[in-house]
This record gives structure tokens, C-alpha cells and sequence, in this order.
């Protein structure tokens, strides 16, 4: 019974730590320690080519001023993502604020049908969790609307083709206590929003989109 009681508790902290960057685990026994490396569920490798996380309607042909409008979303988001990898949660409130007017300014006033009710969706869901991240001023707070912020913002940019540059969806399987979660990078690098320096380069990308 010994045995299998130490045996569980040894997997608990393997999966627990399997994102962590080389740190050192000691059993209960308090008599060896294991060196855990990151593992195949995370780092800097690309997805399979094809891969889709996010599915989004094809809208990359309307025209008009909505495309760069959405990418001034994209570019507050990156600032904002960048800011909670450093852990800053004063620039990043600043940088939600940032997100949550570029979503003011995008007019969907010359879209029609499916592409205006796919926009005004996906542009509340970035208002409510921008909102909520210009509210708060402890990471904690910030990092647990990042999730919707992300989703709402890669989804925009898929359906309408508003990004100039390559972006990578990454996961981290650890965020949310452990039920996981996504963020937008414009970097391959696996930089982890979710935790900063805690665990840097725990995550993996998902999908990429050029």
C-alpha cells in the first residue's frame, strides 16, 4: 500500500512539474531527486502543417478600412501579451486600455450579414475581456481574461486576413489551473504570458497563420 501511495504521489508532481524548465522534484521519501526537462508538450516546435485550432469563416475579401483596424487590435494585443510575459501589470493595463479603444474604432457600419454578426461577436467578447484587464491591477486578474482576448483576436484575424506578418497560437497545458490555455504571438519562441519567468518557455505552437 506503501509502495502505490508513493508511487501516485511521484506521477502527481512528474505532471505537475512537466512544464517547469529543469527543476529539481524530491519524492516524499525525501531520498532522490528528479530532474524534469521540457518535454514533447511544450517549446518552440511548429504544429502539424494544416493544423486548426481556431475555425474561422473566410471574410479576407472584404475591402475597406476593416482590415488595418483589426490589426491595430493586434498590434495593442502584442503589446499587452509581451507586458504580462513580463510580468508588468501596470503596462499592461495600459496596453488593455489600448486594445479596448482599437476595438472602439473598428466600424462594421459597411459589412453585411454572416461578416458584420462574425465582427460585432468577436469584437464584444475583446471589448469584455479588455475591459475587464484595463479594471485590474494585479496580473492574476489580467492573465485570467487572456484566454477570450486571445480566441476573439486570432479569430478576427483569421476570418478577415488582417495580420502583415506571421502569428503563432501557442498553448501552455498548465494555465487555468491546468486546464490550459491559449495566447497570439508574433515570435515562434515559446515567452509563457500565463506565468512570466515562473515557467518562460513552458507551451507549444498550435496553429500559425501567415
Amino acid at each position: 500500500m506503501m509502495n502505490r501511495t508513493l508511487l501516485a504521489a511521484t506521477l502527481a508532481a512528474f505532471v505537475l512539474s512537466s512544464c517547469g524548465e529543469n527543476k529539481q522534484e524530491t519524492t516524499t521519501a525525501g531520498t532522490e531527486s528528479i530532474e524534469h526537462h521540457e518535454g514533447m508538450a511544450h517549446g518552440d516546435a511548429m504544429p502539424a502543417e494544416g493544423k486548426v485550432v481556431i475555425e474561422a469563416p473566410d471574410f479576407t475579401s472584404v475591402a475597406g478600412p476593416v482590415k488595418e483596424q483589426i490589426k491595430s487590435v493586434i498590434d495593442s494585443y502584442l503589446k499587452l501579451k509581451d507586458n504580462l510575459v513580463a510580468s508588468d501589470a501596470q503596462k499592461a493595463q495600459e496596453d488593455a486600455k489600448a486594445v479596448l479603444a482599437a476595438a472602439d474604432k473598428v466600424d462594421v457600419s459597411a459589412l453585411q450579414g454572416e461578416q458584420k454578426a462574425f465582427a460585432e461577436e468577436k469584437l464584444d467578447e475583446v471589448k469584455q475581456s479588455a475591459s475587464k484587464m484595463a479594471a485590474a491591477t494585479d496580473l492574476a486578474a489580467q492573465r485570467g481574461q487572456l484566454e477570450l482576448l486571445s480566441e476573439a483576436t486570432f479569430a478576427l484575424t483569421k476570418a478577415f486576413g488582417a495580420s502583415d506578418q506571421t502569428l503563432y497560437y501557442q498553448h501552455c497545458p498548465m494555465a487555468m489551473d491546468n486546464q490550459g490555455a491559449y495566447w497570439l504571438s508574433s515570435n515562434q519562441e515559446i515567452r509563457n504570458p500565463y506565468f512570466g519567468e515562473q515557467m518562460l518557455k513552458c507551451g507549444s505552437t498550435e496553429e500559425t497563420i501567415n
